[in-house]
């Protein structure tokens, strides 16, 4: 399933596409939404944005279309004589005078009001997006101390999407990789130093991996296999999908285990676990 990065990407594309342009046409292919299909029609797009790995679509008379790729969603944007091939199904289209953009196979499609989004049910209970919530080091530290979050372990707290939304089990290793810190360690464990550096590594890491397509590995390290021909699965990420090849900071082979139910791959000199048992 795509993560935060991946899906901030996708509003951007759809942004360029759509924001501030007038829709001519939609379709929705749920029978309860196709009543609201008019009612769009004919409007400009204001806004494309996302929120952990949901995409919100806003209207200028404030309605907003709440979308989630979940496990196999696409969007796909096309010149608007162009119907997408393979065999996805078709669940939304939104055309302008040359593009259209299809959500492909996903099913999870809702239209809200702006003021009501607080109410859906799904985006009611996350947490700040770090690429789109302007979130500082400083809003991290501040909720890491959160007594919500506080003595909770760094590996289960970095899939939380109420702690912040977008946050999925590549980054969770990259980021804990790039804080020096063991997945056991929890909030309260830490001193001030630590916790700023794993707030600075939360943001540098998310965004790396939404400048570079999901890339969090370092260019000084990534470069040298790239020249020498690796494939990206060796190259994209510093530790994820990496077990029992050499860190690339000290040369210790990268471990994996499973923690809440998933994979998560760290570095046992870099990520020292210096907690009590």
């Amino acid at each position: 399933m795509p993560e935060g990065p991946e899906i901030r990407r996708i509003a951007d594309r759809l942004g360029k596409v759509l924001a501030g342009r007038t829709i001519e046409e939609v379709w929705f292919a749920f029978d309860h939404l196709k009543p609201f299909e008019a009612r769009l029609e004919g409007q400009k797009v204001t806004w494309v944005d996302s929120w952990g790995k949901a995409l919100l679509t806003g209207f200028e008379d404030g309605h907003v279309i709440y979308s989630h790729n979940q496990l196999y969603g696409v969007w796909r944007i096309l010149r608007r004589d162009v119907e997408p091939a393979g065999k996805r199904s078709p669940r939304l289209r939104l055309s302008t005078a040359t593009h259209s953009a299809w959500l492909m196979s996903a099913s999870d499609i809702s239209l809200w009001h702006r003021e009501e989004l607080d109410q859906h049910p799904f985006l009611a209970k996350l947490g700040p997006d770090l690429l789109t919530h302007d979130v500082t080091s400083d809003n991290i530290v501040a909720r890491l101390q959160d007594s919500r979050f506080r003595r909770r372990r760094l590996g289960a707290l970095m899939l939380d999407q109420h702690f912040y939304a977008g946050i999925g089990n590549y980054l969770r290793s990259e980021i804990l990789f790039f804080a020096g810190l063991h997945e056991r360690y929890r909030p309260m464990d830490l001193d001030a130093l630590q916790c700023q550096h794993l707030a600075e590594k939360m943001l540098e890491v998310t965004a790396r991996a939404w400048r570079h397509a999901g890339v969090t590995n370092l260019e000084v390290w990534r470069a040298p296999m790239i020249e020498a021909g690796e494939p990206r699965g060796r190259w994209r990420h510093a530790v994820f999908n990496r077990a029992a090849l050499p860190c690339h900071a000290c040369g210790t082979p990268i471990e994996r285990i499973m923690v809440t139910s998933r994979r998560l791959y760290y570095c046992p000199r870099c990520q020292q676990d210096q907690t009590s048992a």
